[in-house]
């Protein structure tokens, strides 16, 4: 990063960015409803554009993106199937979970499986997600986030990371989902406003554009990969759709909290339908440039290579070849947004779940609302303080290589419990408790067997093989046991006629339809897989 320096401009327009989302989020938070309805699920009342935005910002974490953008350069557009591979797990979270969600008003995941199941299903979910959330997801964040800002701007990476926490934490402390959703928002627009422009600036660089780019190396333009390809092979990511990616966007508690606070179950299909939409472009800001970056190295011999081990330096190549003053600032805002929203949103989840599933339960069941927000905003304080003294020793380990395969792992026996749970009505409590730790030991075991064996397999397959034996495993103790209430588990059994809800029984006009967005989204999907294929 010799040659890499900001103007006055691209540092005024950093900080003056983030100062506006700071002050969005405080008057946002000036208009939350101090309730606990009103500052952990924003009194349910938030419309689908906010619900989608703040998907997809969620789910856009800055390290990812220089990450992601490297192994395109690395390995050519199959990594955009990280980011297009989507529309199945969208599918199956419209269908099978919102309406469910909605319907019973969930307030948290936790509390989806103590009402389904019992209170010892709930506590393992808290325990085990707010460890996750505070020592696994928010360290490299915060840790990849600010080394990286540090590097590209030259500012000390200790104030980045003070910075960071601190702005984020002025606004998600203050408003809770309220603020967090409205600032998301902004984030999202800030970051693939600024990363579509970026894109077609860098890509104006190659003579001949995109059609020069694929003919030099066709090979790389396909997004199937075999299925023994180490990066991403398609199997796996078929196998995924019903493990670790359908936990990540139905189960998690920080990506499902948006559509928790729809203001109704059509909301919440749109956004989710919107986020798709929002997802069809993200490749540009996330992974794209990387091709761009490769034809500028390795076709056009413009510098050296990056091959084999520099691959995570495309990012701040690209930004240091083609992005002139002023959009410098606008691509780092917009990076630096990722990173308090990614924090924001995990902040915002570990206070709803410690202070109501939690708090709440081991502590005192009869809180009132002041104490449970003081409560909520202190928890999401201190996680944010804890994760900040963990992140540079989780950054000097390299935690964070290790973070798909980890999600993976713990994602395995909470998405084998909940499917079966709203499938099969026997389903019991036992069953739950048996599939959530003996799930843990099961994927350990496979991992070791495998190693023994001196097998390699990509962590997907890994993941799915100790899915389909931990589901066996539940099955197996629910029939040995008693079987559930049926009175009880009845309201969470998926039921053929919750879809004719899914537009809240209104009538609306066919341009308001959730099948009509659902089908031009399946379609512009398709398209992609077609053409890239």
């Amino acid at each position: 990063m010799n040659n890499f320096h900001l103007s006055f401009l691209d540092s005024a327009i950093i900080i003056g960015v983030t100062l506006l989302v700071v002050v969005i989020g405080l008057i946002a938070a000036k208009k939350v409803k101090r309730t606990t309805s009103g500052y952990f699920l924003a009194s349910g009342n938030m419309p689908w554009y906010l619900i989608g935005a703040a998907f997809v910002s969620t789910s856009v974490a800055s390290e990812a993106i220089v990450g992601i953008m490297g192994a395109t350069y690395k390995g050519g557009l199959g990594i955009a199937n990280w980011e297009w591979w989507a529309l199945p797990t969208y599918l199956l979270t419209m269908i099978f979970f919102i309406p469910m969600y909605l319907r019973n008003k969930i307030t948290t995941v936790p509390d989806l499986l103590k009402r389904r199941f019992g209170p010892a299903c709930s506590n393992i979910y808290s325990i085990v997600i707010l460890f996750g959330y505070i020592f696994i997801f928010l360290p490299p964040i915060i840790y990849g986030g600010s080394i990286t800002l540090s590097e590209l701007t030259g500012w000390n990476q200790y104030y980045v990371m003070a910075g960071i926490v601190l702005f984020t934490a002025s606004y998600t402390l203050m408003g809770g989902l309220t603020s967090v959703m409205w600032t998301d928002a902004i984030q999202c627009v800030l970051l693939i406003g600024g990363g579509i422009l970026f894109f077609f600036i860098a890509l104006n660089h190659i003579p001949g554009g995109w059609n020069a780019m694929v003919a030099a190396a066709p090979e790389r333009f396909h997004l199937y990969h075999p299925l023994s390809d180490p990066e991403a092979p398609f199997l796996g990511l078929i196998v995924a759709s019903f493990g670790v990616f359908l936990f990540y966007q139905s189960s998690n508690q920080v990506m499902i909290q948006r559509i928790l606070s729809a203001r109704s179950t059509w909301d919440g299909m749109m956004g989710l339908i919107f986020a798709g939409f929002i997802n069809i472009i993200r490749p540009l800001v996330t992974c794209l440039i990387g091709l761009v970056v490769y034809h500028w190295l390795e076709v056009m011999h413009k510098g050296p290579s990056l091959l084999p081990d520099n691959q995570d330096r495309a990012f701040s190549l690209a930004l240091e070849t083609f992005a002139p003053s002023g959009l410098k600032g606008i691509i780092l805002a917009g990076f630096f947004a990722a990173v308090m929203a990614a924090i924001s949103a995990l902040s915002n989840s570990i206070a709803t779940i410690f202070t109501l599933d939690v708090y709440r339960n081991f502590w005192k069941k009869n809180a009132g609302d002041r104490e449970l927000i003081i409560t909520g905003q202190v928890s999401g304080g201190a996680a944010l303080l804890i994760a900040s003294l963990v992140a540079p020793v989780v950054g000097s380990i390299g935690l964070f290589k290790y973070f798909q395969t980890g999600v993976t792992y713990m994602a395995t026996p909470f998405i084998s419990v909940i499917l079966l749970g709203i499938f099969w009505k026997r389903t019991s409590y036992a069953g739950a408790i048996a599939g959530l730790i003996g799930g843990v030991v099961i994927q350990i075991i496979v991992v070791l067997v495998l190693m023994v064996m001196n097998i390699n397999l990509h962590w997907l397959y890994v993941g799915g093989i100790a899915q389909v034996l931990t589901m066996l495993l539940i099955i197996a103790v629910s029939l040995s046991s008693a079987a559930p209430d049926y009175d009880q588990v009845k309201p969470f059994i998926w039921k053929l006629s919750w879809l004719g809800t899914l537009d809240d029984g209104v009538s609306r006009p066919w341009w308001k339809q959730v099948k009509l967005w659902l089908f031009l989204y399946a379609l512009a999907w398709c398209y992609i897989y077609w053409r890239f294929w």
